[in-house]
């Protein structure tokens, strides 16, 4: 049975967390996922990933996981994730501290999606290069685990570099939360197989079936197997073909994503509980 989701941004005057959190819960939803933004510069040299002017509302992005803290504490089973953070805006350490809180409060319901961001101006007000910014994630990503999984961590790379800590809490999910690649390109394969637990990409110009194989290669190569991979992908509405989304859901299922998630749009309540409740009512449909 496939799993549904929801992904937003929220802001001062969207759909409070924990509001949404009770009413996903309600309502049938698996999870709910946050994206991130630290800021904006106002330089605005690096054009908007999507094409066409930067929209208000990424300059407005709350915390995630200070709200999706909100979200665990006021539901018992639904699923907490990012959607995604952005690695290199954050220092090593106190992101594994803070997934591993959020993984306690939430009793080992986190998903912890990822990136490695697209503005590069964002990314150097964090001391990143734009050109480092994957290998940055990289290191991240391995020091974080260890940070996780030892009781004794260090780690030693280029990019991030500590000797022995000590640093509680732990996850309370055995190796920590699953960490899920939220971008897509020819390296994703290769990283997703070597520090990742699953892919998630966006339904929007992306091979799909393309990538799963691709990455179905890579993780066999490193002697994992694919069964354990997490394949969750995101979608929407204005993103369905002609033939609509409730073919295109069974089309994402058939290629093998077990987790769908549904954009919610970025506006004020009255704008997001119309297409939610119509987000519930397709979901029921698969149920």
């Amino acid at each position: 049975m496939a799993d549904f989701g929801l992904v937003g941004i929220p802001t001062h005057y969207t759909i409070q967390p924990a509001e949404l959190g009770r009413w996903a819960e309600a309502n049938g939803f698996e999870s709910v996922m946050f994206g991130e933004h630290s800021h904006i510069p106002t330089s605005r040299k690096t054009p908007f990933v999507m094409g066409g002017e930067l929209p208000q509302y990424y300059k407005e992005f709350y915390d995630p996981f200070v709200a999706l803290t909100a979200v665990a504490a006021v539901t018992e089973k639904l699923k907490v994730g990012t959607s995604v953070c952005l690695v290199p805006e954050h220092h090593t350490i106190n992101l594994a501290k803070a997934v591993a809180c959020l993984d306690r409060v939430a009793n080992g319901r986190v998903l912890f999606g990822i990136g490695a961001g697209w503005n590069a101006e964002e990314m150097a007000d964090h001391g990143v290069d734009y050109k480092d910014r994957w290998k940055v994630t990289r290191e991240r990503i391995l020091a974080i685990r260890e940070i996780w999984t030892k009781d004794e961590a260090e780690y030693h790379g280029k990019f991030v570099n500590f000797d022995p800590i000590w640093c509680w809490p732990k996850p309370v999910q055995a190796g920590g939360p699953p960490v899920l690649m939220g971008a897509w390109s020819k390296y994703v394969p290769k990283r997703v197989a070597e520090y990742c637990d699953g892919w998630f990409p966006v339904d929007a110009g992306v091979d799909l079936a393309g990538g799963i194989e691709a990455i179905r290669v890579e993780v066999g190569r490193r002697g994992r197997s694919f069964k354990d991979i997490d394949l969750s992908v995101l979608t929407a509405f204005e993103m369905a073909p002609a033939s609509g989304i409730e073919g295109r859901i069974r089309e994402l299922l058939k290629l093998g994503f077990h987790r769908v998630l549904f954009l919610i749009p970025t506006g004020t309540p009255d704008t997001q509980w119309p297409v939610l409740e119509r987000y519930a009512g397709l979901i029921r449909q698969f149920s």
